[in-house]
C-alpha cells in the first residue's frame, strides 16, 4: 500500500485525503489545528463554488451539507453611477445551482471523517525540516498549506505573476439578518455590486455554524476608501465600517442590510495578498521534493470567487494523476506533469481572475452592460464564473465580444 502524506486540512488537502483514503491509499494528513479549533475559529474564506467543483465533492460523496446550504441559482452585477444610482443591474441564471458552506462547517466535519475512516491525522504545524525527514518516508509528500514558512519552498513563477503587490484589501463579515433583494426575492443569487475606481462588494448566502447566514464581502483598491480595515480588531468595528461603506457607495445594498447582526464574534476576517502563481516542485535541503497543492501553487485574488473552485478541482486532477500513475516513483517529472494538467484548468482562472483586477476595457464594459439587456448573455457570464475557460470565446478579445453581441441581439 503506497504511503502518502498531506500537509494542509483546507479544500484541498483535505478533499484529497478522503478521496486517496476511499482508494485505499495509507493517507496520513497534518493539520496545525484539530477539528475542534477549526469550529470555533474564525472565518477562513467566501467560497462560493459552482457546478463542476460541487460534483468533484458528489463524486467522493463528501457533499454532507448539500440538503441544509441555500441553493444560489442566480449571479448578478451591478455597477454603481456616480449619483448612487445603479448604471447597470442583471441576473444571470446557473445552469447548475451554486452552494457555500462556511469552511468552518466543512473542514472540521471532513477532518472527522477522515479519522474516523481511519486515515492517520497528526495535529502539528510541519516545518521545512519535518518534510527532509517525511519524504524519505513517504511515497509522496503534498503541500496544501497555503500560508507560512513551507510555501517559501516553491519559488514564484515570474511569467505566470504580473502581480508582485496586493491588488485588493479584503474584509469579509458574516452576518443574519440580511433581507431579499426586492426585484428578485425569489431564488438566491450572489451578488457583485462594482464601484469604478472604489472596489467592490459580494453578497452571498451560506451554511454557517450557526445555521443559514449571509456574506458581506468587500474587495478595496489599495490607498482608496474601503482599504481601511488594517487594524480593526474589534468585530462590531469592523460590521459598523462594512455597513458605512455599503450606505455610501451602494445604498440598495445597506437597504436590506440595516437590521443585520454578526453570525458570531468569529466572523470577520480582512486582509489582502498577492495574486502569485509559484513553482509546483518544492526542493528540500536533504534532496527531496513536495508537489504543492492548488493555492500553494496557484493563489489569485478572490474577486472572481475561484479558490475552493480551483481548490476542488486541483484535488480532483492530482487524484487521478496519482491513481493512474500505478506503482511508479512519483518522482519530479510526474511532479510537473501533474500539476501541467492542473494547469490546464488553472490558467483560465489566473487570466480573467487578473484581468477583473484592472480597469475594465470598453468592449467588456459593453459586454457587462448589454447583459441588462440581453439575458442570455447575463446566464452567460455567469455560467463563466463555473467555467473559466469559456470566456476565452467571448470575453478578452474585443472581436470575439462584438461578434457575440452581434450574434446574441434581437
Amino acid at each position: 500500500m503506497r504511503k502518502i502524506l498531506i500537509v494542509g486540512a483546507g479544500q484541498s488537502g483535505l478533499q484529497l485525503a478522503l478521496g486517496l483514503q476511499s482508494k485505499g491509499y495509507e493517507v496520513t494528513l497534518m493539520s496545525n489545528r484539530t477539528s475542534d479549533e477549526i469550529r470555533s475559529g474564525k472565518v477562513m474564506s467566501t467560497q462560493c463554488m459552482f457546478h463542476t467543483a460541487l460534483q468533484h465533492e458528489r463524486d467522493l460523496q463528501l457533499n454532507f451539507w448539500e440538503s441544509q446550504a441555500p441553493r444560489i441559482e442566480g449571479l448578478g452585477v451591478s455597477v454603481a453611477a456616480p449619483d448612487g444610482a445603479r448604471a447597470v443591474d442583471w441576473v444571470g441564471k446557473l445552469d447548475g445551482y451554486a452552494q457555500s458552506v462556511d469552511q468552518r462547517v466543512k473542514m472540521a466535519g471532513w477532518m472527522d471523517t477522515f479519522a474516523q475512516r481511519g486515515g492517520q491525522l497528526v495535529i502539528h504545524g510541519a516545518a521545512v525540516s519535518d518534510l527532509d525527514f517525511f519524504s524519505r518516508t513517504y511515497d509522496l509528500v503534498l503541500v496544501s498549506a497555503g500560508k507560512g514558512e513551507l510555501v517559501q519552498l516553491f519559488g514564484r513563477d515570474a511569467s505566470r505573476s504580473p502581480f508582485d503587490a496586493p491588488q485588493r484589501a479584503l474584509a469579509v463579515a458574516y452576518v443574519h439578518g440580511l433581507g431579499p433583494r426586492p426585484e428578485h426575492p425569489d431564488f438566491d443569487a450572489v451578488r457583485c455590486n462594482l464601484v469604478p475606481g472604489v472596489g467592490e462588494l459580494f453578497v452571498m448566502p451560506t451554511l454557517t455554524v450557526s445555521g443559514r447566514a449571509d456574506i458581506l464581502f468587500w474587495e478595496g483598491v489599495p490607498g482608496g476608501p474601503v482599504d481601511a480595515f488594517k487594524g480593526i480588531k474589534d468585530p462590531a468595528d469592523h460590521l459598523s465600517l462594512t455597513l458605512e461603506l455599503m450606505e455610501k457607495f451602494l445604498p440598495w445594498e445597506y437597504a436590506r442590510a440595516t437590521k443585520v447582526e454578526l453570525t458570531d464574534a468569529n466572523g470577520t476576517l480582512s486582509g489582502r495578498y498577492a495574486p502569485t502563481v509559484r513553482n509546483p516542485i518544492g526542493r528540500l535541503p536533504g534532496g527531496g521534493a513536495v508537489l504543492g497543492v492548488a493555492d500553494v501553487v496557484v493563489a489569485n485574488d478572490p474577486i472572481t470567487g475561484q479558490g475552493s473552485n480551483s481548490a476542488s478541482k486541483c484535488a480532483a486532477s492530482y487524484l487521478d494523476s496519482i491513481v493512474s500513475h500505478g506503482d511508479a516513483a512519483f518522482d519530479e517529472a510526474w511532479m510537473q506533469r501533474t500539476f501541467d494538467r492542473y494547469w490546464d484548468t488553472a490558467q483560465h482562472v489566473t487570466k480573467w481572475t487578473n484581468a477583473m483586477l484592472g480597469v475594465p476595457p470598453e468592449h467588456v464594459l459593453n459586454l457587462i452592460g448589454a447583459a441588462g439587456q440581453l439575458q442570455p448573455v447575463a446566464d452567460r457570464f455567469a455560467n463563466g464564473f463555473n467555467d473559466p475557460a469559456d470566456f476565452e470565446n467571448f470575453f478578452f478579445d474585443p472581436e470575439k465580444t462584438n461578434a457575440y453581441l452581434a450574434s446574441v441581439a434581437p
